[in-house]
C-alpha cells in the first residue's frame, strides 16, 4: 500500500524524518499546539498550519489505503486482478482516480448493457470492436447483426441487436479511467458555470438578480458566487449548469476511440461514443465537478470564517478593570451589570434613559452613582437595538465628570445565544437572560477571548455563507481556531472558566470542570505541579497543558511564563551562569542576550526552543495581543438617514469576506467596503488590508435607504 510518510514528505516538501517524527508525536498523544510550540526540534519547526495540513492529508491517505484494500479484494474475488491493475490501484493518490479504476469491476445494478448481455449480444459487441481498427472497410454490420436476432430473447430486428451491442460498448467507453480523467480535467480547465433565472421571476423580484445571466469559469469562480448560485438553485430561483465546448470534447473522444475507416462502422461508433458521453459520463462527471467546486468553495469560505474568528478572538483586550456592561433597550430599559477587575459580577440594575425626561435624569443619577461606588474605568455598550441612543446617553452623563471611564460600543453578536446557554445558566442560574447578556458584553470588553469561547463560533456572525458550507468541516475548523488562539495567548489557571480551560492543549471539557471544582474547593493554585492533584489531570495532560497555563504571583516566577516545566532545570542553569535568581532574569534582558545558547543544547532541546525560552524570559507573562484601541462614533450619526455621500467616519470592521469588508459606523447597519474600494491598489484578498475588529476611516459613497444598504470606501480619492 501507500508509503504514507514518503508521500507526505514529497507532497509537502519535507524531509522524511520530519514527517516520521511528527506522526510519532501524534501517535504518542501530542496535540497540535504542544507539538508546534515545544517540539520544534523533532518536527523541524513545523507551525500549526503545516501540522494540521499534514495530519489531514495523512488521514486522507489512510482512508485511501483502506478503500484500496477493499477494491483489490473485490477484483481478486472476481478473478480479474492482474499485476498491472494492482500496480495502478496501489499508485493512486486520489479517491476519484481510484474509483475510476474500480468502476468496470464494481458490482452493478441492472443497466442497458447488462440487459444486452443477458440477451446474448456480447459476442456481437466483441466482433464490432475487433472490426474497429485502421484499414477496415466493407464491413456489413447489419448482416452480422442478423445472426443475433432472436425473438425468444426479445431481439426482434438487426437494429435491436446493434442497439444492444452499442449499449455494451458505450458502457465500456464510459468506464475507461483515462477517458474519465480527461473529461473531468476538461470540465475543470475549460468548463464554466452558467446560471439563469426563470422567466416566472420578474426582473428585480429576487435576491439573485446578478445571476440572471451569469457565467464564470469552473476553476476561477469566486467561492461566494458559487455558494450563492447553489443556494438560489435550492430555492428554485436560479438554474445552474456546467457548460463547455461539446464539439471539441467529442472530437477528442472520437479520435481516442474510433479507428476504423469504414463509413458505416465509423458512424456506428460515433453514435455509441456520443451516447456514452451524454448518457453515462456527462451526468456523473458534471455532478462530480459541481461537488468538487462546492468543496473548494466550502474550504475557501471556512478559511475566511476561521481567519475572521481568529482576529475577533485575538482582538485587543481593554484589560481586567472595573467595568459596566450595558445591554441596551427602549421599552424594557437598559440592563447594567457591574463587574470587578476579574470579571466577577458585583451588582446589576435596570436603567430607563429612553422613557421620559424625568426617567432619563434619574437614570443619569444612577449611572453616576454606580461609576463612583465601584470606581468604574470601562463602560461597554451593546451595539444592538437602542445601542447608539444608549451610548449617547452615557456620553452625555459622563460630560460633567472629572475622570471619565472609557466608553466603547461592543458587538452583541452571539450574546443572546450565550445568555440562554447551559454555560450561562450554570454561571448565573438566578439571573434573567438580559442581565446575563449585560455581563457578557462587559466581559467581552475586558477580555474578548475569555468570553467569546463560551459561544458557538457560528453564532458570532463573522462568516460568509456559513449555513451553506459543510457543517462538519466548519465546526472542526472553528474549534481548531479557538484552540489555537487560546493556547497562543495562554490562560490564567486561577481565573479562567471551564469553557476557556477546555480549549487548552490536552485538557478535555470534563477535566476542565474538575480543575475549576478543585480550585473552588482548595483555593488558588500556587504552582503548576499542583495541577497533578486535580482528578484525571495525569502526567500526559500535564505535559501537553502546563506550558499554556499561567499562575500569576505563584511560588515559581516561571509558572507565569510560556516556559515549559520540563525546561525549568535548563533555566536554572542559565540563571546560575548569569549569577542571578531565576525570578530576576526578566529584569536583565541585556544579560540574557549574552548567553551562548550552544552551551545548553541537548539531544532533546535545540536552538529553536532555547531562543523561545530566552525571548519568553525577557517578557514574562506578556500578552501577545495588540494594544487596546476603539472607534469613536459621531453623536450626530445614529441612523442610516443621518448619512450622506462624502461623509468621512470612523468605523470598526465587523466581517471580512472574499468580496470586501463590512464596517460598523454606528447606524445599526453595517456598510460594505467592496474589495475594489479597500485601497488605492489592486487587492487580491481583503485580509491583506483589513481584519475583524480593526478601527478604520471610511468615506460614504452610497446610501440606499430603500434597500437599507450603505456603500463605503477606504480609497484616498
Amino acid at each position: 500500500m501507500t508509503d504514507r510518510p514518503a508521500v507526505l514528505a514529497e507532497e509537502m516538501g519535507l524531509a522524511p524524518w520530519q514527517v516520521q517524527n511528527t506522526l510519532r508525536l501524534f501517535e504518542e498523544g501530542g496535540t497540535v499546539p504542544f507539538v508546534a510550540r515545544y517540539r520544534k526540534e523533532r518536527t523541524g519547526g513545523l507551525d500549526e498550519v503545516a501540522l494540521r495540513t499534514l495530519l489531514a492529508r495523512h488521514t486522507y491517505l489512510e482512508a485511501l489505503d483502506k478503500r484500496k484494500a477493499v477494491i483489490l479484494q473485490s477484483i481478486k474475488e472476481q478473478g480479474q486482478l492482474t499485476d498491472g491493475l494492482r500496480e495502478r490501484i496501489e499508485a493512486c493518490r486520489q479517491m476519484a482516480a481510484l474509483e475510476d479504476l474500480y468502476l468496470p469491476y464494481r458490482p452493478r445494478r441492472q443497466t442497458r448493457a447488462t440487459k444486452a448481455r443477458e440477451k446474448g449480444l456480447e459476442p456481437l459487441a466483441v466482433w464490432l470492436q475487433e472490426k474497429n481498427r485502421p484499414g477496415t472497410r466493407g464491413v456489413s454490420i447489419r448482416a452480422e447483426a442478423r445472426r443475433f436476432v432472436d425473438p425468444g430473447r426479445d431481439v426482434a430486428t438487426p437494429d435491436e441487436a446493434l442497439q444492444g451491442a452499442s449499449d455494451i460498448l458505450a458502457e465500456a467507453v464510459a468506464e475507461k479511467a483515462d477517458l474519465r480523467a480527461y473529461v473531468r480535467r476538461f470540465f475543470y480547465e475549460q468548463g464554466s458555470f452558467a446560471a439563469s433565472i426563470s422567466a416566472r421571476h420578474a426582473v428585480g423580484t429576487t435576491n439573485y438578480e446578478m445571476y440572471r445571466s451569469y457565467r464564470a469559469p469552473v476553476k476561477q469562480i469566486p467561492a461566494h458566487n458559487l455558494l450563492a448560485l447553489l443556494r438560489g438553485e435550492q430555492e428554485k430561483v436560479v438554474s445552474v449548469s456546467v457548460s463547455f465546448d461539446e464539439n471539441t470534447l467529442l472530437r477528442y473522444l472520437f479520435r481516442h476511440e474510433i479507428h476504423t475507416d469504414d463509413p458505416a462502422l465509423r458512424a456506428f461508433f460515433e453514435a455509441l461514443v456520443t451516447d456514452a458521453f451524454h448518457r453515462l459520463m456527462q451526468p456523473a462527471l458534471t455532478t462530480e465537478i459541481r461537488r468538487a467546486a462546492k468543496e473548494q468553495a466550502d474550504q475557501t469560505s471556512i478559511r475566511t470564517f476561521a481567519a475572521n474568528l481568529r482576529e475577533l478572538l485575538l482582538a485587543s483586550p481593554a484589560g481586567m478593570r472595573p467595568t459596566l456592561g450595558i445591554d441596551p433597550g427602549f421599552r424594557t430599559g437598559c440592563k447594567v451589570a457591574v463587574l470587578d477587575g476579574t470579571g466577577k459580577l458585583l451588582s446589576y440594575r435596570t436603567l430607563f434613559p429612553h422613557q421620559s425626561p424625568p426617567e432619563r435624569d434619574q437614570a443619569a443619577t444612577q449611572l453616576k452613582a454606580l461609576i463612583r461606588a465601584y470606581a468604574i474605568e470601562l463602560i461597554a455598550v451593546g451595539n444592538g437595538t437602542a445601542g447608539r441612543e444608549t451610548s449617547t446617553f452615557v456620553e452625555e452623563t459622563l460630560a460633567g465628570l472629572a475622570e471619565k471611564p472609557i466608553t466603547v460600543m461592543v458587538s452583541e453578536a452571539g450574546a443572546s445565544v450565550y445568555s440562554a446557554s447551559e454555560i450561562a445558566i450554570d454561571e448565573f442560574p438566578d439571573l434573567d437572560v438580559t442581565v446575563r447578556g449585560a455581563v457578557s458584553i462587559g466581559r467581552r470588553l475586558q477580555d474578548p477571548l475569555a468570553e467569546l469561547v463560551k459561544i458557538d463560533p457560528k453564532s458570532i456572525g463573522v462568516g460568509q455563507y456559513q449555513h451553506d458550507v459543510d457543517q462538519g468541516l466548519l465546526k472542526q475548523a472553528l474549534e481548531e481556531t479557538v484552540e489555537s488562539c487560546v493556547n497562543y495567548v495562554g490562560v490564567d489557571v486561577n481565573t479562567a472558566s471551564a469553557a476557556l480551560l477546555g480549549y487548552v492543549a490536552g485538557i478535555t471539557p470534563s477535566v476542565a470542570k474538575n480543575l475549576v471544582a478543585y480550585r473552588d474547593a482548595q483555593g488558588a493554585f500556587q504552582a503548576r505541579d499542583e495541577l497533578l492533584a486535580v482528578p484525571r489531570f495525569g502526567a500526559k495532560t500535564f505535559e501537553q497543558a502546563a506550558g499554556f497555563l499561567r499562575i500569576r504571583e505563584g511560588r515559581n516566577p516561571l509558572d507565569n511564563t510560556a516556559v515549559h516545566p520540563e525546561s525549568y532545570p535548563l533555566v536554572e542553569r542559565m540563571a546560575k551562569d548569569l549569577r542571578l535568581p531565576p525570578g530576576a532574569l526578566s529584569d536583565h534582558p541585556d544579560r540574557l542576550q549574552t548567553l551562548d545558547l550552544e552551551r545548553y543544547r541537548t539531544d532533546a532541546i535545540g536552538l529553536p526552543t532555547l531562543r523561545d525560552i530566552v525571548e519568553e524570559l525577557k517578557k514574562p507573562g506578556r500578552d501577545p495581543r495588540a494594544a487596546f484601541q476603539y472607534a469613536t462614533f459621531r453623536n450626530d450619526v445614529q441612523a442610516i438617514t443621518d448619512l450622506s455621500e462624502g461623509m468621512v467616519l470612523d468605523g470598526v470592521v465587523t466581517n471580512v469576506t472574499n468580496f470586501g469588508a463590512f464596517v460598523d459606523v454606528g447606524v445599526h447597519r453595517d456598510g460594505l467596503v467592496h474589495v475594489s474600494q479597500l485601497a488605492d491598489r489592486y487587492v487580491r484578498d481583503p485580509h491583506e488590508v483589513v481584519k475583524v475588529g480593526q478601527v478604520v476611516t471610511v468615506r460614504v459613497t452610497e446610501v440606499d435607504t430603500r434597500r437599507n444598504r450603505i456603500g463605503l470606501s477606504m480609497r484616498n480619492e
